[in-house]
């Protein structure tokens, strides 16, 4: 039985109803803008976030990285990383008609969905740097890792176990990085203006915000 199989086997009647309606990366989105965001420090894999409804942006990207495979993507996720004032954010990957796009549960309002019009993973991670910020109003996004696909954890049954994504998350720590900034931007960057912070924390659960 493939993963996939097994997924759709788990699901009851309103589950599955729930999850054949997502059938773009923008009802996906829709749907994980739907469900509260998570301050629990563990994982849920996808089916534990259908059946709870609850996600923080690590559950969201693998969620959103089952349910475009449901769709026939590859399930990709990518982790962008900060400066050591804030968390990292994972993102899950789709590409349409040879440019890329993303999926994710934030709770920064700026750090979502993103159209596949970006020719490269640079572009796109690029996307979220002005909205890449911490309570501070400081701009924290310096870099991204290589995608993983998660076709690799198969035989551990990511998609409807949560035993597996221990090894999911230290998988992302390990995967080569790009750095987007020089030493010299760095030291150039200008706070977060009031109203872009005010505006990015709109509906954000405050317990699981980062806190320098």
């Amino acid at each position: 039985m493939s993963i996939l199989q097994s997924f759709e086997e788990s699901l009851n009647s309103r589950e599955r109803w729930i999850i054949s309606g997502l059938t773009s990366a923008h009802k996906i989105q829709g749907f994980l803008d739907l469900i509260p965001y998570s301050s629990d420090a563990f994982y849920r894999c996808p089916l534990r976030v259908l059946r709870e409804r609850v996600a923080h942006c690590f559950d969201g990207a693998l969620f959103a990285a089952a349910a475009l495979r449901r769709l026939g993507y590859p399930p990709l996720i990518l982790d962008m990383i900060p400066n050591e004032s804030d968390d990292d954010h994972l993102l899950a990957l789709f590409k349409h008609n040879g440019h890329w796009g993303a999926v994710a549960k934030s709770n920064f309002v700026g750090l979502r969905f993103r159209e596949p019009i970006f020719r490269n993973l640079r572009e796109l991670i690029l996307s979220y740097f002005e909205q890449y910020y911490n309570i501070a109003a400081e701009k924290t996004l310096r870099g991204y890792t290589l995608p993983l696909n998660l076709t690799g954890y198969d035989r551990y049954n990511w998609m409807t176990t949560d035993e597996s994504l221990e090894l999911i998350a230290r998988r992302t720590d390990e995967i080569r990085r790009y750095d987007l900034l020089t030493p010299e931007m760095i030291s150039g960057l200008s706070p977060v203006d009031k109203r872009s912070l005010k505006a990015g924390l709109q509906g954000a659960n405050e317990a699981g915000l980062f806190k320098p």
